[in-house]
């Protein structure tokens, strides 16, 4: 099976293509006309509906592809069917417009990117950007908004894309170099944050492993792809408090190190007093967060207060645990400050 996108779609057609019409078909035609191929068709096609149901039909068998006609080369359909899923990317190609200086931070979850979108917002001047250059075009046409952030920073742009954990950002980060190499696109930096679970090294090796697959080599604050700098960023920063129940680290963590210093960890201490009294129980992280949410009196979502908390609190203390956790250089590099 092939599916063909692009515009030079007539250079790869021969008597086995099916040009598939695209309008004025219902799901169940869709369906249908799935459950006619066989696997050996050629399919030529600008419905993205249509490449997901292909590509979850036949993404098991890597001889099954995706062909960018305007390159010629092509993703496996498992590729095609993870790239869709999780970062939505437009297959059909054809981006048009300029490329700009745009890195991209593949992040764990929605709580992690709205403290990183705090971050890149308090110390580098980033703002949220309702525009994309060419190499951002293929999530900004199909992505909703609320699903990741897109900054900017004068000619400078910066994707914040929550993954799934930590596994979710080392498939993502494999998916987008792909993507990059067949759609024949470039970012500049790209960096892949995730918690160190059981040690370091480990975390280390996961990203190390992914990167394996391609040919980079290590140089400058990373490694190096055809011109992409990527940027591990582990994070690691226990917090030891007698209340709160703490047990691996996560962004919660750095969360923690925040309101403490920014005093919000003494109001909520009464509260964590009376609970662990009554329990006999502490409070986990998150469950943390949730009561200093309160507190504060952020009648949003626990993103929103991530987000919001950040912004609001002194240089000082923000940069001051970004460097105890290691990652102010990488989170400098990522907003292209000078080293």
């Amino acid at each position: 099976m092939e599916i063909i996108t692009g515009s030079r779609f007539e250079a790869f057609a021969d008597e086995l293509t099916v040009l598939f019409p695209e309008y004025g078909k219902s799901r169940e035609g869709l369906t249908g006309f799935i459950n006619r191929l066989g696997g050996e068709e050629k399919v030529v096609t600008a419905s993205l509906e249509l490449v997901d149901l292909i590509a979850e039909r036949f993404r098991k068998d890597v001889e099954n592809v995706l062909r960018y006609s305007d390159t010629g080369r092509t993703l496996t359909l498992k590729e095609t069917y993870e790239l869709r899923k999780y970062l939505d990317f437009d297959v059909r190609g054809c981006f048009d417009g300029e490329e700009a200086p745009t890195s991209v931070l593949f992040v764990e979850g929605k709580t992690d990117a709205k403290f990183f979108k705090g971050v890149f917002k308090k110390l580098y001047d980033f703002k949220e950007s309702r525009s994309a250059p060419r190499n951002l075009k293929f999530i900004e046409r199909v992505f909703e908004r609320d699903n990741f952030d897109l900054m900017r920073r004068g000619d400078v742009y910066l994707a914040i894309i929550p993954s799934e954990g930590n596994s979710g950002v080392i498939r993502n980060l494999g998916n987008f170099i792909r993507a990059m190499e067949v759609f024949d696109f470039r970012v500049q930096r790209m960096g892949a944050a995730v918690d160190v679970d059981e040690d370091r090294k480990g975390a280390l090796t996961s990203i190390q492993g992914k990167l394996s697959e391609f040919e980079t080599v290590k140089g400058g604050m990373g490694y190096l792809l055809n011109g992409t700098e990527i940027v591990p960023l582990i994070i690691g920063l226990p917090f030891e408090n007698g209340l709160v129940e703490w047990k691996k680290p996560t962004v919660e963590d750095l969360m923690l190190h925040l309101i403490e210093r920014e005093g919000l960890l003494d109001r909520i201490r009464p509260a964590l007093e009376a609970l662990y009294n009554s329990t006999g129980k502490k409070l986990k992280p998150k469950e943390t967060m949730y009561l200093a949410l309160a507190v504060y009196g952020h009648w949003g979502n626990l993103e929103g207060f991530y987000e919001r908390f950040v912004m609001r609190s002194r240089f000082r203390n923000l940069k001051a645990i970004l460097r105890e956790a290691g990652l102010m250089e990488g989170l400098g590099f990522l907003a292209f400050q000078e080293r």
